[in-house]
């Protein structure tokens, strides 16, 4: 069935169908009212809104309804996560041409569906019209306590630190794009690495309850976000190319082009932070993911970032990361 043959209320039906009872007590009013309404707690709240456009931002000849539900919902939840922050309610907007398959969007919720009852999040309300392409547009509401996590929270002496991996979900995006083929083991790790990323919310909160304040979730590669976090605190910063962790199977798939990816290719999620040596020390030994040390803040021309090799000799790169009016040609 398509979806001008159901209609916009037959959809929002199915979509509150699948959504469900909301998990939160604090939610007075979900979906299918005027507005969503809830009774906020003494936290500070956070707001993050973004959009994925088909063929800009993602293609259904390479993903799933459901990779793109997920993706699409985690994306924004990194976003909280990455302000130390716990997420708790969503609001999605989508522009859909007539013609999609129902099965499709029900796909789609499916797929948020899955990252909202992991990281306690409800879907609350949103929209749907009518477009020329896919348009997915989420909201996430959430809230912190104990401190936040800032761009501006880095100070000359402390280290640069990274959660996970570097590069496999630019790798993956490589792999779907250019229709490359590997064993199937590295296959499925890679589309799983840009198609379903993990937000990295506990690991916010521990850094939060560490003392750490200065991060950023890894969207538009290594080199573009750290760039962020300096020119808001106003320092400089120098990265050891070698020190970069890069999956063995990312390694496996594209040899030495994969430190080019982990450098930077984006969309991994992962944390970036700053912070003194001994609280890096002791977060290593409590974080639910790898925690490796890539550098250090130093003082110097805000926003300013020297690549090194294992000799300390600086390093040249062409490519700093993602923009969405600048794209790689």
């Amino acid at each position: 069935m398509k979806v001008r043959e159901l209609g916009e209320f037959g959809l929002i039906e199915l979509v509150a169908g699948i959504v469900g009872k909301p998990s939160r007590s604090d939610l007075l009013i979900g979906i299918g009212d005027d507005t969503a309404a809830w009774r906020p707690s003494g936290a500070v709240q956070l707001a993050t809104t973004d959009t994925l456009i088909q063929d800009v931002h993602f293609s259904l000849e390479t993903a799933t309804w459901g990779e793109l539900g997920w993706k699409a919902l985690a994306i924004n939840v990194s976003d909280i996560a990455a302000m130390g922050g716990i997420p708790a309610y969503a609001l999605v907007s989508l522009g859909l041409p007539p013609d999609t398959e129902v099965d499709g969007i029900a796909g789609l919720y499916r797929g948020m569906m899955e990252v909202a009852v992991e990281y306690g999040t409800d879907i609350c309300g949103g929209n749907m019209s009518s477009a020329p392409v896919v348009m997915i547009n989420i909201t996430v509401i959430g809230e912190a306590s104990g401190g936040l996590l800032m761009r501006s929270g880095a100070v000359s002496g402390d280290q640069i630190a990274v959660t996970g991996y570097l590069g496999q979900a630019a790798a993956g995006c490589r792999m779907l794009k250019s229709g490359l083929e590997f064993e199937a083991a590295i296959s499925a790790f890679l589309r799983e690495a840009h198609l379903r990323p993990r937000p990295r919310v506990a690991e916010g909160r521990l850094l939060v309850q560490h003392g750490v304040r200065a991060a950023i979730d890894l969207s538009d590669g290594l080199l573009s976000d750290l760039g962020h976090i300096c020119k808001a605190s106003r320092v400089a910063a120098r990265v050891w190319l070698q020190r970069l962790p890069v999956h063995p199977l990312v390694k496996a798939a594209f040899g030495e082009e994969a430190l080019e990816l982990a450098v930077s290719g984006g969309e991994d999620y992962e944390l970036l932070f700053t912070a003194k040596e001994e609280a890096i020390d002791l977060l290593k030994r409590v974080m639910p993911s790898p925690v490796t040390v890539i550098g250090d803040i130093v003082a110097g021309e805000p926003g300013r970032i020297t690549l090194c090799d294992n000799q300390g000799k600086p390093v040249e790169y062409g490519r700093r990361g993602w923009d969405h009016f600048r794209p790689p040609v």
